[in-house]
């Protein structure tokens, strides 16, 4: 498998100190900053400037240290290591790999199939991603903001709806597991207030 590092999240990164038995450098490692809210109407959608279909699986199970993740979005393969902590900010890793190789990861060696649509929309400043889901998860639809400091100030569009941030069971690992149309309470969840 042929890679190269593509992103390392927000922007963001920490520095872990060198081990001193071994005398290894430092390393910085790269961050996500990421906030996710439930959506509301579909306002959005005329919004949106780009769109991209989605497919991925997961090579890790829950309970994992880090999600290992391979996706193929549109006609690019990725493969994305994410520490396994709930909460805006986890360590993140993610390299573009062969899409055709992703593919038959995927196809033999993942589980849980996540389907989704993502649209991209511009709102004062900051792009949010609009996952749209299908499969599984239809009638799920997630916004995230990916920020460069956890404290950034942010306008919230209309459209925005209850932030799940810290509520793991919209993490795609854990839809990958158990999908939103296997939620009892799923509908009675999108009905709450903001």
């Amino acid at each position: 498998m042929s890679g190269s590092r593509q992103r390392g999240g927000g922007g963001a990164s920490f520095t872990m100190g060198s081990d001193q038995n071994r005398g290894s450098p430092r390393l910085s490692m790269p961050l996500e900053i990421e906030r996710k809210f439930l959506v509301t109407g579909s306002a959005w959608r005329a919004q949106a400037h780009k769109r991209v279909a989605m497919r991925h699986g997961y090579l890790t199970g829950l309970g994992a240290p880090a999600s290992v993740r391979v996706r193929v979005e549109g006609d690019v393969g990725k493969l994305n290591i994410k520490q396994a902590v709930v909460g805006s900010t986890r360590a993140e890793y993610e390299y573009t790999i062969d899409a055709a190789e992703a593919d038959e990861i995927i196809r033999t060696l993942c589980r849980g199939l996540i389907l989704k649509t993502r649209h991209y929309v511009e709102h004062e400043g900051h792009l949010w991603e609009v996952d749209d889901f299908e499969g599984d998860n239809a009638g799920l639809v997630v916004a995230e903001i990916e920020l460069t400091r956890e404290d950034e100030a942010f306008a919230m569009p209309s459209w925005v709806g209850r932030e799940v941030t810290e509520d793991s069971r919209y993490y795609n690992n854990a839809l990958a597991s158990h999908p939103y149309s296997q939620w009892p309470d799923r509908q009675a969840d999108a009905d709450l207030p903001v």
